[in-house]
């Protein structure tokens, strides 16, 4: 079982989520899951679709460092993640 899914589980969640969860680290990046397909990327945004909405990330530096499987690693400073359901 993945650790997002565990999480998910322990909060009261029931099934799998479709959207986008994320978590970001402040300064280095952030993690997402559920990903499907990269809509955009630039150092300065990327936008993740999810199966059901999007993320939109936003900041200085951004890099894909990992797209697989369903997860994304961003490398960077992230100002802002905004969800466009």
């Amino acid at each position: 079982m993945r650790l997002g899914e565990e999480i998910f589980k322990l909060l009261g969640g029931e099934g799998e989520t479709s959207r986008i969860g994320y978590t970001v680290i402040d300064g280095k990046g952030g993690y997402f899951q559920n990903v499907r397909r990269l809509l955009e990327f630039s150092p300065t945004r990327l936008v993740l679709k999810g199966k059901e909405g999007a993320v939109a990330v936003e900041g200085e530096a951004l890099f894909l460092t990992k797209y697989t499987d369903g997860d994304a690693s961003v490398s960077g400073r992230i100002r802002s993640v905004t969800r466009m359901d």
